[in-house]
């Protein structure tokens, strides 16, 4: 039985333009243009891709940013550096909203 997710899919990703090319167009264009260097560098812009595909857990995109990341010369500490960081802003998120709990139950006399 295959797998839901095949990372060879990856592969196909340009594919997802051909219903709709102009709008695929202008997407990638837009994508390839976000990863030029800029006030931040090509390599800075894929950290943090690394990080935010950890964030939005998409497997797709944590091979294709693990990659990136290693062929612009990042190393696995600077990876897993980006990777705890990711955790450290999704688990504060998680968190904070203890405050909008502890307003709900605080109002309620609990």
């Amino acid at each position: 039985m295959p797998e839901y997710y095949e990372p060879g899919d990856l592969a196909d990703f340009p594919k997802i333009a051909e219903h709709a090319p102009q709008m695929g167009e202008k997407f990638f264009d837009w994508y390839g243009s976000v990863f030029q260097d800029g006030a931040l560098t090509a390599r800075e812009k894929s950290l943090i891709a690394l990080a935010v595909a950890h964030a939005v857990q998409c497997p797709y995109c944590i091979d294709a940013y693990t990659k990136d990341t290693l062929e612009k010369g990042c190393d696995a500490e600077q990876l897993t550096e980006a990777v705890h960081v990711a955790a450290a802003i999704k688990g504060g998120a998680a968190l904070v909203h203890g405050v909008q709990m502890r307003k709900v139950a605080d109002s309620l006399g609990m």
